[in-house]
């Protein structure tokens, strides 16, 4: 399908997957264009590199180059609605359209694939394995969820014989995949907009990994009932983790397997992590790669922007996370009090999309309440329209703790400044981030 056309255009093309596509078509030597809704770093570098990018959906000014219907293939995001005028444009005209999710199993259905799928973990994970296969010179290309620290990109190149996707089980987008190895890091109720309840999602993991080639091999974490080589804390595992402890805000454990053990010193911290580097150890294993080669490339992986990074270490911590669901903020915050014992630790928490606002309530105030002190912001629509008697002010009410407030996006470096906290812990998965740096700057005058 990619190599009929000529010139691609993405609608939505800032977001963190389509990203990584639209640079991979253009090393294509495609001609690419696209809208998104907001500037940002992502949609400037692609600019930068060559593509014409429009802000505002009015089809009147998308450039004549994409308007020829027989070379021009248009791909979409699930998060672009309906109503988009240059979506409606393009389909009333007739071009080819297709989701992202298609694009990539174009992309990957001829190569060796690997998938790593998952409700929380799979950028990590990605990251990690991708790390690895540079390091090893592998010919790999590699779609990742998030900005890795090492390449400062989410697209990561090495050749093609190996291509490299999350497996994202939003809108079933993973069902178009049909991998050679694939993972599951995890199946937690999450995208009950998309599905009808928790068992819908689980035989959507299940249909995903019948789609493994008849040779493939699916790795899945030991908490997870599904047949494969499993991973995890469990002495029973393929593969296992033994001794993990942090050290000087760095994490030692040691992998067990086939009668073996590699001794890791890994710069993420939290069990969550760890569990992320074992699989990606365990995947690089299969591959035939050398285990002390594996141990030597997790020893210089350096994270994922948003997960759990350090924005400041002086006079106070700030920590940035992308965590938007009840698992991942227990994560987080089970990883900053084992760090940080008898510290005060603030949670900045935006919700992400009301209906997981809705349908995750009792346990988002359950963990958030865990902190010593939390400031909600608005909720971050992204796609959605409001629902009623969903918004903040109802979380903040359920939250135990009496040391809780709600503040305007814009105004959280005061408040932050006005704290008595030792660490700040940042999470959201929509706009949030955009305020990080504000608050550095404010937190490093005190």
């Amino acid at each position: 399908m990619l190599k009929n056309y000529k010139h691609i255009y993405f609608l939505g093309i800032g977001g963190i997957g389509m990203s990584s596509l639209a640079l991979y078509v253009l090393n294509e030597n495609k001609v690419v264009g696209g809208y998104d809704k907001v500037k940002s770093e992502i949609t400037d570098k692609l600019i930068s590199q060559g593509a014409t990018i429009n802000f505002s959906d009015e089809f009147k000014i998308i450039p004549k180059s994409f308007l020829d219907k027989e070379n021009t293939l248009i791909v979409y995001t699930p998060a672009i609605p309906l109503s988009n005028k240059q979506f409606v444009f393009f389909k009333k005209k007739g071009f080819t359209i297709m989701k992202r999710s298609e694009l990539l199993g174009e992309i990957s259905r001829d190569k060796f694939c690997i998938a790593i799928a998952g409700t929380h973990g799979k950028t990590t994970t990605s990251s990690i394995l991708s790390h690895i296969l540079f390091d090893n010179n592998l010919s790999f290309t590699s779609f990742v969820g998030g900005i890795s620290e090492n390449y400062n990109t989410n697209l990561i190149q090495n050749g093609s014989d190996i291509i490299l996707v999350e497996a994202d089980e939003f809108d079933r987008s993973f069902l178009t995949l049909n991998p050679n190895i694939a993972c599951v890091t995890s199946i937690d109720a999450d995208h009950l907009d998309i599905y009808e309840n928790e068992m819908e999602l689980k035989k959507s993991f299940n249909l995903f990994k019948n789609n493994i080639k008849k040779d493939g091999v699916l790795f899945v974490n030991d908490q997870i009932s599904m047949n494969g080589l499993t991973y995890g804390f469990d002495l029973k595992s393929d593969y296992f983790i033994s001794n993990y402890r942090v050290d000087n805000q760095v994490a030692h454990f040691d992998i067990n397997f086939k009668k073996s053990i590699i001794s890791i010193r890994f710069q993420m911290q939290g069990k969550h992590n760890a569990l992320n580097a074992l699989v990606a150890f365990a995947i690089g294993n299969f591959l035939g790669i050398n285990n002390e080669n594996i141990k030597k490339s997790l020893s210089t992986f350096k994270g994922v922007k948003r997960r759990f990074s350090y924005v400041l270490k002086s006079p106070r911590i700030i920590i940035d996370d992308y965590a938007h669901h009840p698992t991942e903020i227990d994560a987080v915050q089970k990883s900053v009090k084992e760090m940080y014992p008898g510290k005060k630790i603030t949670a900045v928490f935006q919700p992400h999309l009301y209906t997981r606002t809705r349908d995750f309530m009792d346990q988002f105030a359950e963990i958030l309440s865990e902190f010593d002190e939390i400031i909600l912001t608005d909720i971050y629509p992204a796609r959605e329209q409001p629902i009623e008697n969903i918004d903040s002010n109802a979380l903040l009410k359920k939250i135990k703790n009496k040391r809780k407030f709600i503040s305007k996006k814009s105004n959280l470096s005061n408040c932050l400044k006005n704290s008595k906290s030792d660490v700040f812990v940042i999470m959201g998965a929509g706009d949030i981030s955009d305020e990080v740096q504000l608050i550095k700057e404010k937190i490093e005058l005190l």
